[in-house]
């Protein structure tokens, strides 16, 4: 029996490395676009030793702004699975570059939609979405679903429901087999270090060891449902083994305010947060987006699914990694 083919874009992500991995450990022939960029240790920092080895004859440039790039690859690796994680996925990058955000966020995937659609439609496609589409609304219990209607407060959030509209579109219209997975915050050391988990457990440690003497942060009230990169993945591969497609919130089920992870990362290290935490205008967004809590039963209904991490170890995990990272 052949091996099954995945094609994932954005592989040198967080959630695209970790894919890879897991793919790889499931038996799959892994493949991977990169979009280039100027420094060439960057387009697969992420990516492990051993993983890039494997994979290194299957990574191909391309940019799912470039719909002909997309007919190429996906031509030429005639995938049983796409995973579409490439995008601009910094809410406070989009404020500043919205165009951008919008052409690769949500124009990317009507490109790769198009390019499914034409070139190769027996595919299964996997699309990121995103809980930042729910903006400030909620169902009355405090919880994000499905059915909750959706009304985004960043040029991020509105680029991730035309991408999780086209899908729907598309799936309805021509009947593809296409699922959105609506992800909450999922982190890990691998996270980058402008997103606010990375930042905090980065910016405490250089504090305990003395490189830094204060954290600038933005809206510290904020509530996000944080998971581990490495679950949600997990969950992605999931969804595209279901017989039939559909849309899922991956989630916990559980908030946390920013001030929580402050308090946590800090005191793990033996530090009160209010001494060094300072609140900076610069950080705080044009519209803020203020809770966001996932229900992720009509996914568990479907899946027998752990989650292997809690907050707590997500954050030990990290904290861990800067620690080493930095006496190197």
């Amino acid at each position: 029996m052949s091996k099954k083919r995945a094609l994932v874009t954005g592989i040198n992500g967080q959630d695209g490395s970790y894919l890879a991995e897991f793919l790889l450990e499931q038996g799959y022939d892994v493949h991977g676009i990169l979009k280039r960029n100027s420094i060439a240790e960057n387009q697969t920092a992420r990516l492990n030793d051993r993983t890039y080895a494997r994979i290194k004859q299957n990574l191909q440039f391309a940019d799912v702004t470039d719909m002909a790039s997309l007919v190429r690859v996906i031509t030429d690796v005639k995938p049983d699975e796409i995973y579409n994680l490439a995008a601009q996925s910094h809410v406070k990058v989009s404020f500043d570059q919205p165009v951008y955000t919008v052409q690769a966020t949500g124009l990317g995937v009507m490109n790769l939609l198009e390019t499914v659609r034409l070139c190769h439609p027996e595919t299964k496609v996997y699309q990121a979405s995103s809980s930042e589409m729910f903006g400030n609304n909620m169902d009355p219990d405090g919880f994000q679903r499905e059915g909750t209607p959706m009304q985004p407060v960043s040029p991020y959030g509105c680029a991730k429901l035309m991408a999780y509209s086209l899908v729907r579109c598309y799936r309805e219209s021509y009947n593809l087999f296409l699922s959105n997975g609506i992800l909450f915050n999922h982190e890990s050391p691998r996270r980058g270090t402008n997103f606010v988990t990375n930042k905090v457990a980065l910016g405490a440690v250089r504090i305990k060891k003395g490189l830094a003497s204060e954290l600038r942060m933005g809206n510290l009230d904020s509530s996000r449902d944080w998971g581990h990169a490495k679950d949600y993945v997990r969950a992605m591969h999931a969804i595209l083994q279901m017989d039939t497609h559909d849309d899922f919130v991956l989630a916990t089920g559980k908030s946390r305010t920013v001030r929580d992870l402050c308090e946590y990362v800090f005191g793990s290290l033996g530090l009160c947060y209010t001494d060094y935490v300072k609140v900076d205008p610069r950080y705080v967004r044009p519209q803020e987006l203020n809770h966001l809590k996932g229900d992720p039963s009509k996914f568990l209904q479907k899946v027998p699914f752990d989650f292997e991490y809690t907050f707590e170890s997500m954050l030990d995990e990290m904290v861990a990694y800067w620690m080493e990272k930095i006496d190197e």
